[in-house]
């Protein structure tokens, strides 16, 4: 403490500490909260409110870059610079000494309204040769429509531009919505591109969810260049880029340690969900969840189970509204090796899950009510990086 700090100045200095340390607590014990849909049971002994672990850590964080409006996506860059997007169309090069690059021109028209926007990118092993990029984005159809669509382009070597910019995958059917889009790209140890599409929230678009001729609520496999990649289950009457369906609004996906992909996703009022999706596999939405609709009412018939559709492998309820996912296996937190970590963006917090055997065993939030978290990412020498969601938002480096 200063010692030049006035008598009054260092009563409310304690004042607030004070209050900053019982907030904490406070804010720590997130299962005391009750959930929305209070009649409804788990189906499995730790499937929701997993014991609190690591109740008195708190990483430190240090700004790498701020002034993002409302950035979406990263991707770290051999050089240790991160591309950023930002939801109003703009891709941005941060560099290691967190300079901003003006925006990257040479991206497809992108529709902004609402949830829309640039979203994710991704980049490949082969970056340095090839300096191929990915991005997913809300694009204009016509007439009030947008649907997620993928592209691919080459990144100039200055950074400057992007060329062979070509669309990959476009979301169909389109749909007169600002909702619920997705999207994230994650590509699997095989060089498989996974792409999670949402379900556009309406009404109408979201009973296509369980139909397999469409791409609502799914998650996709596709091949980086375009068209299904080889592998994909042979769903009847179903797209042939469709890995698994029955899904909401997947905004968080990561391969595990187990090489398999993980996805979280927003529920309504309660719901958000951990899966692991399997090939083929039907998730559920909206015929099974868990919460409620945003009226309090049931969705659907209330079902939290039903012949044929998966469980999810963990639930919250109330929601954190899960943003971006990574699994931690980096140097700087020892502890945290194996965990999963989810930007919460309602939840206003680093959420960290362990898991054992495919189920949780516990989860610790930090950062708690500092800011809407949008995606997260492990650097190359092992700090946490996380973009908060804001029209000032920022690039953020947690370390211990």
């Amino acid at each position: 403490m200063r010692h030049d700090m006035s008598q009054a100045a260092c009563l409310a200095f304690a004042a607030t500490a004070l209050l900053s340390l019982t907030g904490a607590a406070a804010a720590q014990d997130f299962n005391a909260a009750p959930p929305n849909a209070a009649s409804q049971r788990p189906a499995f002994d730790g499937q929701t409110r997993a014991p609190v672990i690591d109740a008195d850590a708190a990483p430190q964080r240090s700004v790498v870059a701020s002034g993002l409006d409302h950035p979406w996506g990263m991707a770290q860059l051999p050089d240790g610079g991160w591309l950023v997007t930002e939801r109003p169309g703009r891709l941005r090069i941060v560099g290691a000494d967190g300079t901003v690059s003006v925006p990257v021109p040479g991206l497809p028209e992108v529709d902004a309204r609402g949830q829309g926007g640039l979203l994710d990118v991704a980049i490949r092993g082969d970056f340095p040769t090839t300096r191929r990029i990915w991005w997913s984005f809300a694009e204009p159809r016509g007439a009030g429509t947008n649907g997620t669509s993928v592209a691919t382009g080459v990144l100039s070597p200055d950074g400057a531009a992007l060329s062979d910019v070509r669309v990959i995958f476009r979301q169909e059917p389109a749909w007169a919505s600002t909702y619920h889009f997705g999207s994230r790209l994650v590509f699997a140890p095989d060089g498989a591109l996974f792409v999670t599409v949402g379900e556009r929230s309406l009404p109408g678009p979201r009973q296509l969810v369980q139909d397999v001729g469409t791409h609502l609520g799914k998650v996709l496999r596709i091949h980086p260049e375009g068209g299904p990649a080889a592998g994909n289950p042979a769903i009847p009457g179903g797209l042939p880029e469709i890995w698994s369906y029955g899904h909401r609004n997947v905004q968080g996906a990561a391969i595990g340690p187990d090489g398999a992909l993980w996805t979280v996703e927003h529920g309504a009022r309660g719901g958000d969900e951990l899966n692991r999706p399997r090939a083929g596999r039907n998730y559920g939405w909206p015929v099974i969840t868990y919460g409620q609709d945003y009226s309090g009412a049931p969705i659907g018939d209330g079902l939290t189970a039903a012949e044929g559709m998966e469980q999810p492998v963990y639930y919250w309820d109330p929601v954190i509204a899960p943003g971006g996912m990574a699994f931690y296996e980096g140097d700087l937190f020892p502890g945290w090796r194996g965990s999963a970590l989810i930007g919460g963006l309602a939840g206003r917090a680093l959420v960290r899950l362990t898991l054992e055997d495919g189920r949780v065993t516990g989860e610790a939030r930090y950062l708690q009510g500092f800011a809407r978290i949008r995606d997260v990412a492990v650097a190359q020498d092992g700090a946490v990086m996380i973009l908060t969601d804001d029209a000032d938002g920022a690039l953020i480096r947690l370390t211990p």
